[in-house]
């Protein structure tokens, strides 16, 4: 019985494993070709003529707040200095108890403006309207409303109120490059379908320098506490081979919340965020997909591989806790909601490749990894492993998540050198090499809590991060931009 349990066990991993390496293979190749193709079609001469452009779509910024006093002027200036004709800032102060409120009124001459407030999506109830008598803040609006508990639910308030055919949705802890609405528009403006999203690469903002007069990043320094550096890693095997691999074959699985632009006319449609989803960026994802393969429209959603955006990684190990076991958690209701997609080919790509690949792949490889860790130890302990095969098999493994996270760092050395020596980031790549003892065994304990927290419905509220904001940005550094 053992020794077909044990067989079983070594074919299902080898498989597993081949897949993977497959799929990952794969999608370095496809991303080197967006790289390739978006580097031709985007140039700085049509970003300029763009920005140039009374023809420019508008685009409005919608950024919820909750309790962000520490962080909220500085992330609003930086929404502002932005480099692009037509845009507006909408931020929605989600019922703070904090200062929040207070520090925008002071800081960009609030008052209260009469405002027709059409509710298209659902929301909390909304309050007031704010806008500045100052004309450098004309740009800006601030929706006040009744606290709704997730940030869907604040988005769906901002949705309501923005001007403009397009929205990105943000987070108010995020700092957004000069140029990002310039280069996340570029997919809609080149694409002869419809483009109905487009993510954007995201980094670490931690230890990055922040001018306090703009709000902009004026240096870009490679995160020097342990988790922020190694969530940046992860984030660029996300965005740089995963992301931009799906987005070769309009397969992208999400469109990130803490930066994504989207389709207005469509997310309406669909009825907004959905604000009891722990997850509402996959959640919005697949149904603004499903909506359009309903319908039989075409559409693609695109993955550009700049830097458009910064966030505040976690800086604890309890925060990072908070913040991985809620992705969990969102992933497992995000699937079991739409579990009709599995397979389903009358949603196309959703059905037959994105919705498979985040159930075994994503879902699924936490618990095989503690269920494999588990059946090892046991196999140990009853003389049922080879060792040398072991060892080869072990050192397979390492070196192949270290070749994905070489090839995210070269991708991104190629594309942008966001770091200005190579110093940075041979400081990342040496960190990448312990990755697998440090780092990776965290987010497997973590997401298996996560699924076990929703399973068992352990009650939930949508924690807070702490923020250490841009306290240490003296005002030379600010001078020297």
């Amino acid at each position: 019985m053992w020794e077909a349990i044990f067989n079983f066990y070594q074919y299902t991993i080898f498989i597993y494993m081949l897949a993977i390496v497959i799929i990952y293979i794969t999608l370095v190749i496809m991303s080197l070709r967006v790289r390739k193709a978006h580097k031709t079609k985007v140039s700085d001469y049509y970003l300029d003529a763009l920005n140039k452009s009374p023809y420019a779509p508008g685009i409005s910024i919608v950024a919820p707040a909750f309790n962000e006093e520490r962080t909220i002027v500085i992330n609003i200036k930086s929404m502002l200095s932005i480099d692009y004709p037509v845009y507006e800032v909408v931020i929605v102060n989600d019922g703070s108890t904090d200062q929040t409120l207070e520090k925008m009124i002071e800081s960009f001459d609030l008052v209260e403006t009469p405002y027709l407030y059409i509710e298209k999506i659902k929301s909390k109830p909304f309050k007031r309207i704010f806008k500045s008598t100052n004309p450098l803040y004309e740009k800006l609006t601030i929706v006040d409303k009744v606290n709704g508990g997730t940030k869907a639910d604040a988005s769906n308030a901002g949705v309501n109120v923005a001007q403009y055919p397009y929205f990105i949705c943000t987070d108010v802890d995020c700092i957004l490059a000069q140029d990002a609405l310039s280069r996340m528009v570029m997919p809609i403006l080149q694409s002869e379908k419809r483009v109905i999203a487009v993510g954007a690469t995201m980094r670490m903002v931690n230890s990055c320098k922040i001018s306090v007069e703009t709000g902009r990043v004026i240096e870009d320094n490679v995160p020097t506490q342990i988790w922020p550096m190694y969530q940046e890693i992860e984030y660029l095997r996300s965005y740089l081979v995963g992301k931009s691999g799906w987005s070769k074959i309009n397969a992208v699985p999400n469109v990130s919340g803490g930066l994504g632009l989207f389709d207005k006319s469509v997310v309406i449609s669909i009825g907004g965020y959905d604000p009891l989803s722990h997850a509402e960026d996959m959640d919005l994802t697949f149904r603004m997909i499903a909506h359009m393969r309903d319908y039989n429209q075409e559409y693609v959603i695109r993955q550009i591989p700049e830097t458009c955006c910064w966030t505040e990684g976690p800086s604890t190990i309890q925060v990072l806790n908070r913040q991985r076991t809620r992705w969990a958690r969102g992933l497992l209701q995000c699937l079991l909601i739409h579990r009709r997609f599995m397979l389903n080919a009358k949603y196309g790509r959703l059905g037959l490749v994105t919705y498979p690949y985040m159930f075994f792949f994503e879902f699924l490889a936490p618990i095989i990894e503690a269920v494999g860790l588990l059946f090892t130890i046991f196999l140990l302990f009853n003389g049922g492993i080879n060792q040398k095969y072991a060892f080869i098999m072990l050192f397979y493994v390492y070196m192949f998540s270290l070749f994905i996270s070489i090839t995210a760092l070269l991708s991104d050395a190629r594309t942008e050198f966001r770091h200005k020596n190579m110093g940075s980031y041979i400081r990342i790549a040496l960190a990448t090499l312990v990755e697998a003892i440090i780092y990776h065994p965290l987010i497997v304990f973590f997401s298996i809590k996560g699924y076990f927290d929703f399973l068992t419905r352990k009650n939930f509220k949508w924690g807070q991060m702490t923020r250490q904001g841009f306290d240490n940005t003296s005002e030379h550094e600010a001078k020297t931009v």
